[in-house]
């Protein structure tokens, strides 16, 4: 069949036009050529496909049957060409983006508020989950490109910087106060309060846990919460002290409505950007995304 392809295309041409000369026109080739191939395709089927007659060729029986799958074959081609074409000058596409629920609400989202604006027709996907499990998606080359905290180990992927955020650990000043009623003899909040932290799953609790460790700290009352979202609304209503990312609450700060406890070691601060494999195909919509983030 793949030997035959291009004679089912001469066939397929001469079927249309019900004459060799207009064919071979058409296809740029000579007349013999013409003839020639649709010699060697009836030799191959075995059957007789044409008849000649007065004004050019007619089908047999056999060469209307294969007429009519060619066309429906070469049609097919046809619409698929057309439809590229369509695509590529509208900017059809499709970007599969991995980022945790925090950094998608914080980050993301103005990112994806200017990109479609400017490429209304790219299909986008977003999997929320963690940070680590979008890495893991992406050395699998189900995602495109995941935004996360940089990580060690990321040898083998490109990172583009959106620049650095700071763990800072916050409660209301009426919480303060009341821990203070409570615990007048002691001043080492991390053994007195409720200390509000991501699950331990999380890479941004991973990270805390070391500074934890590296500073001597051993929290007495933990409360696990799934997402920053719950963190700071959990803080906000007197619950503890959460540990945030101070970019995201900098209204609440602003406002009074949370305040920042002063740490003798602050937490360093930690990189945050889009990451995408190396040495990895990408479409016209990844490459779109990567020239916007870039000039953003």
């Amino acid at each position: 069949m793949d030997q035959n392809l291009s004679l089912y295309y001469i066939f397929h041409c001469v079927a249309a036009t019900e004459n060799i000369s207009r064919a071979a026109k058409e296809l740029y080739i000579s007349q013999p050529a013409v003839s020639k191939a649709i010699s060697n395709l009836e030799e191959s089927l075995q059957v007789t496909l044409f008849v000649r007659n007065s004004r050019g060729v007619k089908l047999t029986d056999e060469g209307k049957l294969l007429y009519e799958h060619t066309r429906t074959a070469f049609d097919a081609i046809t619409r698929g060409e057309e439809n590229l074409k369509k695509n590529h000058t509208l900017g059809v596409g499709h970007l599969r983006i991995g980022v945790s629920t925090t950094l998608c609400k914080y980050l993301l989202l103005p990112y994806l508020k200017g990109f479609i604006k400017e490429n209304p027709h790219i299909k986008i996907t977003i999997e929320c989950q963690s940070s680590s499990h979008t890495m893991k998606l992406l050395e699998n080359d189900t995602l495109d490109i995941g935004l996360v905290a940089r990580q060690e180990h990321l040898k083998s992927f490109h990172f583009h910087s959106l620049g650095e955020t700071q763990d800072i650990f916050v409660a209301t000043k009426s919480y303060l106060d009341h821990l203070m009623l409570r615990e007048s003899n002691h001043t080492d909040i991390f053994s007195t309060a409720t200390i509000l932290l991501l699950d331990e799953e999380n890479i941004s609790r991973k990270y805390i846990e070391e500074y934890f460790k590296s500073n001597q700290i051993e929290p007495t009352h933990i409360l696990e919460v799934s997402n920053m979202d719950l963190l700071i609304e959990f803080a906000k209503i007197g619950l503890g002290v959460a540990c945030v990312i101070k970019e995201f609450v900098l209204p609440e700060l602003e406002a009074g409505a949370l305040i920042e406890i002063p740490l003798k070691n602050p937490v360093n601060k930690r990189e945050v950007g889009f990451v995408y494999a190396n040495n990895t195909y990408l479409s016209e919509g990844i490459q779109k995304f990567l020239q916007f983030i870039r000039k953003s």
